[in-house]
């Protein structure tokens, strides 16, 4: 099984993206050991999860201030929102993006 994950984990040199066991993870069904996606789409759905976590954490000390709630209230709203738009990201990617979210928050 490790190997399996290691693979996934090592992109290839011409793509020096590192994506996170974590992630990884999403894509292993239960006992399961290896990952139903191949490497390259695990690699682009990681980049557009990363990407959107990054983009939420500017917005959310914006919206804690504008509409003086707490950051946790936040959080909740913009997982609500990432699961009611599915197009963008599944729910086991919503997840992981709130978890990279509340890491990027502290």
């Amino acid at each position: 099984m490790r190997s399996d994950i290691e693979s996934h984990l090592r992109m290839s040199d011409d793509n020096q993206i590192h994506v996170p066991r974590s992630f990884v993870e999403l894509f292993i069904p239960p006992h399961a050991i290896k990952p139903t996606a191949s490497r390259e789409h695990i690699a682009a759905r990681y980049e557009l999860c990363e990407d959107l976590a990054q983009m939420l954490s500017e917005q959310v000390s914006a919206r804690v201030m504008e509409l003086g709630v707490t950051k946790d209230d936040i959080l909740e709203r913009m997982h609500r929102g990432l699961l009611a738009d599915a197009a963008v990201v599944d729910e086991r990617e919503a997840w992981w993006v709130m978890q990279r979210l509340a890491e990027l928050l502290g």
